[in-house]
Formats: structure tokens, sequence, C-alpha cells
């Protein structure tokens, strides 16, 4: 312990140079980890041992106790991990990306207990930096962001040490002790204070270079996305379960934003995939695709029939007449979660995006054909309106040929038809008998993600008689089992619910919570119409805390949007913006400018009838105008007048301020009777240079009077002052 009163350490310039080089390295590589760790893309173990090895070198270093690993050892490890790498490539990991990050994680490992020499210090900065290259390809996540600007303030000031540092070594300075116990805090402060200007200025002008070069391609390396693996639960065959195993995360995976809707009012189902054949376990639909091509405006239009699909089913019937009609245009942003499938409201017309084809399946499914393009933003239109009950009634049961392809069922439980039968009734019509089983499955049944882990031999008679609660599959695959069985077409769609609003952005947040099941039911002359027999919750207002994080999920958003995705039509967008503003400015500028014009030439007109018919008033009013004006011109000087005039009759009550006036006013004076006093003069050298003797003997007496007043603040002196004036006044007329 130390004892009171000493002295504190003093630590070199160049000790603490080195000190704050080596924190600084740290940091470089811990935020690099933390961002490469914060992705996801890592495994636990990789993280832990990564992690605690990371804190076990900041414990060392606050100890200011250095372990180095011999030189002989590295060598050898590195080798060794270098055989390990062909086989985590090959066996382990299975993937050049995550066998790649090990790799870099392994060198940051070794490097960092075995720092020697300049160049081990960049190498370990360089592994820093490509753990958070690593990262970017890992996520397109906004906490990203915040990683990179600590990893971007951290190696400002890492490159400036390592040149101070350099310089230090190569000017051969030796350490004195300086007299400056806290020479390492200026250091420091001096840090604080260069290092966030320079890497502003550094992301101002990559921001700038950012904004004006576009990418290329909005993938964003999707092709080694680690998100988890949604593309199961949307794809061409889906197992019973995998949406529920969807919703077990609370990720977003989309932003819809809806054309003129700033409350949330809509509560929509977005189509994924719809499954038509069911073999008891699993759903899947026919591979019979239409390639969609662009129209003259460079979008996508789907067809009001899937035409040219065989046994295909009809999409929406825009031929019936008085069917209603509700239109919406909407933009979504995807998250890379690994399906190239657009989710759109029912029912899509129109689809528009920087893509190069699109293909729409038998259930009305619209998919990316770029493999090299993931889906990410994009626009639609959608015709959201459904026929009412009574109409519905009233379609009838005359159904065309396809519709054979959806009463397709395997080999069931026998309980299954009669309790579909026993739940319709007497129900005349298949609409009441779709909506009797709609309502029967949500009062019924309990809704739960907690499933066993194991699949029953029949997971439909399993949840209908055994379990009776189940998530959202197994209610749909239960009504449209059932529906089948009353020779009702009817499909499975997987897709997404629209919940939660954020009101900050304006735009639905999709979660992968939100991931859901319903059913479509075919209606002749109507088409498919979605019944959706899974229990509901009700959605509460966001508070407190969960207000806030509406603003992280705007800042999200803008990040995915504006950053991750921002091509050449963000550009446009920016550019048309930029100049709409401009052309707006303008335009505000010349409105004002002509009407400003106008007032002034009226106040003109009515200033020249006036004048004409009271000629006097106005130029006595004119008068009046000038003489203010030329009061508020001149105030100061009028100010300082009288002033220095009050100075001057009562110098007593400011000697020093007086002295001043009453000697600017003799200067002033002998400056017109011819004698100079030039500025470098001091008073008592101009008393000096007047040849007049008897001028020279009143001045002297009067600057002697001055400084009495002037530097001593004699209130008698001040009081000569106007006595000595005289004397000095009289001596230059003589």
């Amino acid at each position: 312990m130390a004892s009171v009163g000493a002295k504190p350490q003093v630590i070199p310039l160049p000790a603490a140079i080195d000190r704050y080089f080596d924190l600084s390295i740290y940091l470089l590589v811990l935020i690099g980890f933390g961002s490469l760790a914060s992705t996801g893309g890592v495994d636990l173990f990789s993280v832990v041992l990564v992690g605690a090895a990371l804190a076990v070198r900041g414990y060392l270093l606050a100890r200011q106790q250095p372990i180095v690993i011999a030189e002989r050892w590295t060598t050898p490890l590195t080798v060794a991990y270098l055989i390990f790498y062909g086989a985590d490539y090959l066996i382990v990991s299975r993937s050049f990306l995550t066998a790649t990050v090990h790799l870099v994680l392994f060198a940051v490992l070794v490097r960092t207990f075995s720092l020697r020499r300049e160049r081990d210090y960049v190498t370990l900065a360089i592994l820093a930096f490509l753990m958070v290259l690593a990262s970017a390809v890992l996520t397109v996540d906004s906490l990203f962001l915040f990683f990179f600007t600590a990893f971007m303030l951290v190696a400002v000031a890492t490159f400036i040490l390592m040149e101070m540092r350099r310089s230090v070594q190569s000017s051969g300075f030796q350490a004195l002790h300086s007299p400056d116990a806290y020479e390492h805090r200026h250091l420091a402060l001096a840090l604080a204070r260069v290092t966030p200007a320079l890497a502003v200025l550094i992301l101002a002008g990559a921001m700038v270079v950012f904004f004006l070069l576009p990418r290329v391609s909005a993938s964003y390396l999707g092709a080694y996305s680690f998100a988890t693996d949604y593309s199961a639960g949307f794809s061409d065959r889906v197992q019973l379960g995998r949406i529920g195993q969807i919703q077990q995360s609370d990720a977003v995976v989309m932003h819809i934003q809806i054309d003129g809707d700033q409350r949330g009012q809509y509560a929509l189902h977005w189509r994924g995939v719809a499954l038509a054949h069911f073999d008891g376990k699993s759903w899947s639909n026919l591979r019979q695709i239409m390639v969609l091509r662009r129209d003259g405006d460079g979008g996508f239009f789907l067809p009001p029939f899937s035409q040219g699909l065989e046994r295909a089913a009809t999409l929406s019937d825009m031929t019936v007449p008085g069917k209603p009609n509700h239109l919406i245009h909407y933009r979504v942003l995807m998250e890379p979660i690994g399906t190239n499938v657009f989710f759109l409201a029912p029912w899509a017309r129109r689809v528009n995006g920087a893509y190069r084809g699109l293909e729409l399946d038998a259930g009305g499914a619209v998919t990316d054909l770029d493999p090299q393009r993931s889906v990410s933003v994009y626009e639609a239109d959608s015709d959201i309106a459904t026929p009412s009950a009574q109409q519905l009634r009233a379609a009838g049961n005359s159904l065309p040929a396809f519709a054979d392809f959806y009463f397709q069922l395997p080999r069931i439980d026998e309980r299954i038809p009669r309790l579909a039968a026993q739940i319709a009734g007497s129900a005349s019509n298949n609409y009441d008998k779709a909506v009797a089983l709609e309502s029967y499955l949500r009062t019924h049944y309990g809704y739960t993600l907690q499933l066993p882990r194991a699949q029953p031999a029949d997971p439909l008679g399993n949840f209908l008689f055994e379990r009776r609660q189940g998530h959202c599959e197994y209610f749909a695959s239960a009504m449209a089992v059932m529906l089948r069985t009353l020779k009702i077409p009817s499909r499975v769609v997987n897709g997404f619910r629209s919940d939660e609003f954020n009101d900050v952005t304006g735009k639905y947040v999709i979660r992968a919570r939100d991931a859901h099941a319903w059913v479509e039911v075919y209606f002749p002359g109507y088409g498919w119409v979605t019944f959706d027999p899974t229990p509901g919750g009700g959605v509460a207002s966001p508070q407190g805390w969960e207000r806030a994080l509406l603003y992280l999920d705007a800042a999200a958003s803008f990040w995915r949007e504006w950053v991750v995705s921002y091509d050449s039509s963000h550009q446009n967008l920016l550019g048309h913006a930029v100049l709409s503003g401009t052309r707006t400015s303008v335009e505000r500028t010349q409105t004002w400018a002509r009407l400003r014009y106008g007032r002034l030439l009226n106040l003109a007109r009515r200033g020249q009838h006036g004048f004409e018919h009271s000629p006097r008033r106005w130029l006595a009013g004119g008068a009046t105008v000038v003489l203010m004006l030329l009061l508020l011109l001149n105030a100061s000087r009028i100010t300082r007048t009288i002033r220095a005039r009050r100075l001057s009759a009562h110098p007593e009550r400011a000697p020093v301020q007086a002295a001043a006036v009453w000697y600017e006013r003799m200067i002033r004076f002998l400056a017109r009777r011819g004698v100079q006093k030039t500025a470098s003069q001091t008073p008592q050298e101009f008393v000096c240079a007047i040849k007049d003797e008897r001028l020279r003997a009143r001045l002297g007496r009067f600057t002697d009077v001055y400084e009495a007043a002037r530097f001593g603040g004699s209130s008698d002196d001040a009081l000569r002052l106007p006595e000595s004036y005289k004397e000095v006044e009289e001596a230059a007329k003589n």
C-alpha cells in the first residue's frame, strides 16, 4: 500500500505510447471478435474459448504482466492447425466460410500471446480487421454498425499510436523522467480529441462514396447467410411442425409499408406457398410453373387465372359482375431468411422489383428465378377485397375439373370424416360448412408451440382426439382435411400474419413468430377464399420499454433498406428527392419574391398617390424618417460624445476614464495646431519632442496630472484636468 504523500509514478512519454498502443491493439481485437460473435454465425465453443482467452489477456494487460508464448511453439501450433483446417472444412464445419473464420480466430489467439516485433502488432491489427470483414459477410443487422463505428474509432487511435511509436523508435529517442506526473493523461486527452474528429471525417467521406456508388446486387453475400432455416417452411414440401419451429424465433423477417396506412389498420395474411397434396405427415405442391414476363412499366403482371397450368388452381376470378375491388400498394423489405419466395397479400396483381425474372406456381406462389440475387426489396399491388357471406353462400357447387385434385386424401383416422360431418351438421352450402369447421376448431382446441419431440404415427388424429392442442399447422391441416372429406376443395397456405405496427416508421414489423398457416377454400366464380381456424390472441399497444424498441426497429429498418439493400433504385429515389426538394425551394423563393414585389409595388403606388394629394405631410414624414436613420447610424458616436461631455464636466466621478477623454481632446487640439503625436510616442516622449518651451512646460504639467488620474485613479488630479487643458490651449494659441 502506498504511503500517504507519496509522489505519483512518473511515466515517460515513450512508455505511455507503448502502454496505450498495447491497449488499443487489444481493444481492436476485442471489438472485432465482439462483432463476429454478435452475428450468430460462430459456434458456441469458439465464442467461449476465444472470449475466455481475450478476458485473460485483458486481465494481464491491466496488471501489466504480459505472457508471451515461446517462439519455438508458435510455428508447430500454426502448422498443426493448418492440417486441422482441411479437416474442419471437409468434415467438421463443412463450410469454407466457417472453417476460415475458425482459422482467423486461431491466428488471433496465437498472435495475441506472441507479440514481440512490430510486424506481430501489424498482423494482429489485420486479423482484427478480417474479423470485422467476416462479420459484414455473416450479418446484415444494424448492430454491425455500432461495432464498426467503435472499430473505426479504435483503429484511428491505433494507427496514430503506431506511427508515434515508429517515429520514436526510428529517432533513437531516450526516455527521460518527466517532471509532469500526468503526462500520460495529456496523451490520452489528446487522442480523445483527435480520434473522434478523424473518424467522423473518414465516415463522412465513406458515406458520400457509399451513396454515390450503389451496389450492383442486393444479395449481400446471401449465400453465406446464417439465418434460421426458414426456407423449409416455404418450400414445395413442408412437414408438419416446420412453421412451429420458425415461430420459436423473435427475429424480424420483414418490414411492410402500405401506402396511406399510418395507423396499422390492416390485419392481413401474407401468402408464401399454397400446398395441395397431403400424405398424412407433410404437405407438398405440384411443380407446375408459369414464367412471368415484365410489362411495359418494368413490373411483373400476375394474371387473374393461372393460364396454361394444367390442373392448377384459379388465383382469382376477375370476371364476376359486381365483385368488389380494394387495391392496395405496398413495399416489402425482406431480411435474408434463405427463401426465394415473395410474400404477397391476397390477391397480388403486380410485383415490381430489380429482379431478372419471376415464376408463378400452381398454388399462386411467386418465386425469384435469379439464384444470384436474393429477395430483398420489392413493391406490389394486391386486391384484398373479399366476397360477402351472401355471395359465397350463393356460389353453388358446380366445380371445375381441376377441383378433383383438391379432394386428394391419404389414409386417415376414420373418426375425422365423422367429426367433420357432425360439425357441418345441417349446413346447406359449402360456405356455412367451412365457417362451422373454422369456428369449431377455434373454440374447442388450444394453441401451443410445445409439441412432442417425436411425431406421432397419425399427427392429425393425435391432435384432434388425444392432445387437442397444437400450433397453426395442425389447425389448418385439420380443417383442410375435414373439408376434403365433405368434398369441398381446400388447401393449406404458409406465410405470415401482420399484427405488429411501428407507428414511428409507418411499417408493419413481421417477425419469425408471426409465421402462420391457414386454409383457402375454393368457391366457383370467386376463387380461393381465406379461412383461419387457429385461435387468435389480442395484440397490446407497445408501452414503456417496448415503445423504445420501436425506435431501434426504425433504425434497423433504415440500415437494412438504405445501407444493405441500397441500389440504383434507391439512388434514383434520392436523386429525385433532392431534385424535387431543390425545385420546391426555388419555387417557394420565387413565390415569396413575387409576393414581396407585389406588396412593394402596391406600397409605392399608394405612396405616390398620397404624395400627390398631401406633399407637405409626406415631405415632413420623409424628413423625419431620414433624421431617424441618421440618428440610428450615428447612435454609437452620439453616445460616446454624450458620455465624453459628462466625464469632462465631472472628471472626479471616473478619474481613469475622464483622464483618457481629456488627453484625447488635447491630442486632437494640438493636431489642429500642427503639433502631431505619433502612435509610437509615449506621453512623456511627446512632451520632450515639443520645441516651444512655454508649450512644453504646460504640456508637461498636463501630462503629469493626466498620468496621476489615468494610472493612479486620483480624483483630485482629475479635477485639475480642465484647468491644465486650458493652460495648454492658451500656450498653443499664443
